[in-house]
């Protein structure tokens, strides 16, 4: 079921890198963002899906599959 996630975008360093999405509760690393939305300190809201069976070698979080997004700021 696809749900709604509010934050900032990061580039983390962590292994490989990747990019994330910093909430107030969570970091989330992204999977299948697009190059638009790859934009450190932007403010988005994403709908996607938390992915439970998926491990990535930056292990910065639960892995969110990008389904859509919206620029805020």
């Amino acid at each position: 079921m696809s749900q709604q996630f509010t934050g900032t975008v990061q580039r983390r360093g962590m292994g490989i890198g990747a990019w994330a999405l910093v909430t107030e509760a969570e970091v989330y690393e992204l999977k299948n963002a697009p190059e638009e939305l790859r934009q450190a300190h932007m403010q988005v809201k994403i709908t996607g899906k938390i992915n439970k069976n998926v491990m990535t070698l930056t292990m910065i979080g639960p892995v969110l599959e990008v389904e859509s997004f919206e620029i805020i700021s």
